[in-house]
This record gives C-alpha cells, structure tokens and sequence, in this order.
C-alpha cells in the first residue's frame, strides 16, 4: 500500500470488530459495531496552524462517524482529520 494522506489528515486501520455471541446466537457482521479504535498507517506533515502530532504506530480512539472509508486491496482503511481523533492510547 502506498497512500500518503496531505496536510492534517491520517490514515488509519480500524481494529477489527469482536466476535460476540448471545446465547449461542452468533451476531452476524452488518449488527457489529463498528470499533471505534485503530492504529495510524501514515499521517501528514500537518497544516502551518496545526502541527502534526500523530505518527504512524500510533493506537487511537475517533467518534463513531468519522473520516472517510476508503477500500483498498480488500481491506477498508479510514481517512480522516486529525482534530477527529479523541485520543491516543497509551
């Protein structure tokens, strides 16, 4: 994969979504929540009022509807900005 996200924006690769059973009753993928953690693939240089302060390796919590989706070589990656993520896990 070569995708190098511009200005303040970061490319991150969801965790994926736990298996959960309910009474023996597997949840099928589409009733999942979506995971609302994941770790950033490549970041930006950031913008000339808001420096960058992501970096790849990075393990970090975003709000349920942010970035953008993007689908590539069968894997769905989100891009978004960096003022979308809430928080970077330690």
């Amino acid at each position: 994969m070569n995708i190098k996200p511009l200005a303040d924006r970061v490319l991150i690769q969801p965790a994926p979504a736990e298996e959960k059973t309910v009474g023996g009753i597997i949840i099928p993928d589409t009733a999942k929540e979506k995971p609302l953690q994941g770790t950033v693939l490549a970041a930006g240089n950031g913008t000339k009022d808001e420096e960058m302060v992501l970096k790849a390796g990075d393990r970090v919590l975003y709000g349920k509807y942010s970035g953008t989706e993007v689908e590539l070589d069968g894997e769905k990656y989100l891009i978004m900005r960096q003022s979308d993520v809430l928080a970077v896990l330690a």
